[in-house]
């Protein structure tokens, strides 16, 4: 039992931000990583978007502070906290623009990135890109293919459908082969990616039921995270429904619950993260690398 943070003000979802946090700027984000640091709580995350449609924004919103600047700002800020990329988009990076740039991430937080990953869905932004926007399921296979074919590896080489090559140096780059990747999705293939190609899955706007349906058709690897979005928590004032909602990701199969809480201030919030974490004494608490969830399996 593990609890990522959904960081505020960095994202802010229709239906799910706190009216603050439009307002919010980076001592707000700083203390309520700090906090969350000091309480033991397992990562941070940060989205990525480039831009999103003024159409769609009322269903997506439109604030996504870049994860590249914002992790490492706050890898600066932190010590122990993994930082959690939740998720990048595949079609918008090369494999080796990936490596090199959250590579030398994972060097300045001293192995303490977790690479989340996505296909994408946005076919305005993918144009905007110059992305592939058909064939991008494919794509994302190969790309995740050739990050595991390259981290750690300062003269990387791999020869696939979209992505091939070889004789290029990457310095800096990740020391860990096996730093993890998390896969985003809410589809039954992006579960068999993440089986594939990944450490963990992390599904997107599923119920408990229809997650604990699709798990059970699937046989999962070993230290294999499945990784719950549980937003809306209120663990001052309704202590019980917030124990009922977490636990309810629990036994539906998560291995890590993302909580995102109901606060008017940064302060608030990290009141919050100290009441949660007094409902859940049994949960792991401490964010050191070597727990569990905290590399990936290396497969490469």
């Amino acid at each position: 039992m593990r609890f990522g943070l959904l960081t505020p003000v960095v994202f802010r979802p229709p239906g799910q931000a706190n009216p603050w946090e439009e307002h919010g700027d980076v001592a707000d984000i700083v203390a309520v990583a700090q906090a969350a640091d000091s309480l033991g709580y397992h990562h941070l995350t940060c989205s990525e978007h480039v831009v999103v449609p003024a159409a769609a924004a009322a269903r997506r919103g439109s604030a996504y502070w870049d994860p590249l600047a914002t992790l490492a700002f706050l890898a600066g800020e932190t010590e122990q906290i993994r930082l959690a990329t939740h998720v990048l988009v595949l079609g918008y990076h090369h494999p080796l623009g990936i490596a090199k740039r959250y590579g030398t991430l994972d060097r300045l937080s001293n192995g303490r990135l977790i690479l989340g990953l996505g296909v994408g869905t946005l076919r305005e932004e993918f144009e905007l890109l110059g992305a592939a926007f058909a064939d991008r399921g494919a794509r994302a296979d190969d790309a995740l293919a050739a990050l595991r074919a390259s981290w750690g590896r300062p003269v990387p080489e791999y020869h696939g459908a979209y992505y091939d090559y070889a004789g290029l140096a990457v310095d800096p780059h990740s020391r860990r082969p096996d730093v993890p990747i998390w896969v985003g999705g809410s589809t039954a293939r992006s579960l068999r990616r993440a089986i594939d190609f990944g450490d963990g899955w992390v599904p997107f706007g599923l119920p408990p039921d229809a997650l604990h349906e699709m798990l059970g058709r699937v046989r999962l690897p070993g230290a294999f995270d499945v990784v719950l979005e549980c937003p809306g928590l209120d663990p001052r004032h309704s202590p019980d429904e917030t124990r009922a909602a977490v636990n309810a990701r629990f036994a539906a199969g998560a291995t890590i619950v993302n909580v995102a809480f109901r606060h008017d201030s940064a302060q608030d919030c990290v009141d919050q993260l100290r009441s949660f974490k007094e409902l859940f004494p049994e949960a792991h608490w401490g964010a050191g690398r070597s727990a569990t969830g905290g590399c990936g399996r290396g497969r490469g």
